[in-house]
């Protein structure tokens, strides 16, 4: 058994999954587990999948973002799992990173890893909405307060500064299913604020370990678009603030989503 394993959501036929596939495969450190989950099977798929030499599991019950993540974590047999978005990449010391902070603390609950951004396919190490996350996350960085709630949930209590697809879930500690289908836009950001609740570490590298992509098929700028996500930003803010500063707070975070529009 793997102790790692990289659960690749997928679904279409996202010309990005190729290179998302090729760096799960592609680490310092070998030997995870990485296979396909998706809830929209398909020839192409089965295809790519083979060349690969990928299993794929498909998600035959209840649909939706929540839902199919929950399917892909289910299907791990490692302790550690990351769900790979399609349209990402992970840099080659990724895993090498995310275990050995897990493996130095049995009580890890999740690994996050800072990121940066693919705009029309170049590398962009830095912008206004990367620094402030940075700053956010300043206190966790390469396991300084790393079990400190206060610490941990500060970092998120003037937005998400996680970025969900770098994270990787210690499921010997998580409670599973680790993710709420309530939720469309903001049900990592829901976990993460459920999770800061445990007892256990929180543990953050300041290396850029992965890159996630904008464009504009992502399901993220098609939940700005309708407002979706401006409703759940209350929604998450109100857990952390009074009502109204809750509602001031969401009005200059929303300002921060059109970095999510290429």
């Amino acid at each position: 058994m793997s102790r790692h394993t990289f659960a690749i959501c997928a679904y279409g036929q996202s010309p990005y999954l190729r290179e998302c596939i090729e760096s799960t495969l592609d680490q310092t450190q070998s030997g995870s587990e990485v296979y396909i989950a998706t809830s929209t099977p398909s020839e192409w798929l089965d295809g790519l999948a083979t060349e690969y030499g990928l299993p794929v599991y498909v998600n035959h019950g209840e649909r939706g973002i929540g839902q199919d993540w929950n399917f892909a974590v289910g299907c791990a047999t490692g302790d550690y799992v990351t769900v790979a978005h399609q349209d990402d990449v992970y840099c080659r010391r990724y895993v090498e990173v995310a275990c050995a902070m897990l493996d130095d603390d049995e009580s890890a609950i999740v690994f996050f890893s800072n990121y940066g951004e693919l705009r029309n396919g170049e590398p962009v190490d830095d912008n206004e909405l990367l620094s402030t996350k940075r700053r956010l996350l300043a206190g966790l960085a390469d396991g300084r307060n790393a079990h400190s709630k206060r610490a941990r949930r500060r970092a998120m209590s003037l937005g998400n500064a996680y970025c969900c697809p770098s994270a990787t879930l210690n499921m010997r500690v998580v409670p599973s299913p680790p993710f709420h289908t309530g939720m469309k836009s903001n049900l990592d950001w829901d976990t993460w604020e459920r999770l800061s609740r445990l007892d256990g570490g929180f543990y953050y590298s300041s290396e850029i370990l992965m890159y996630h992509r904008i464009h504009e098929g992502s399901t993220t700028t098609s939940l700005i678009e309708d407002n979706t996500r401006s409703a759940e930003d209350y929604e998450m803010l109100c857990r952390f603030w009074p009502r109204p500063v809750a509602g001031l707070i969401n009005r200059v975070y929303g300002m921060s989503e059109k970095s999510n529009k290429v």
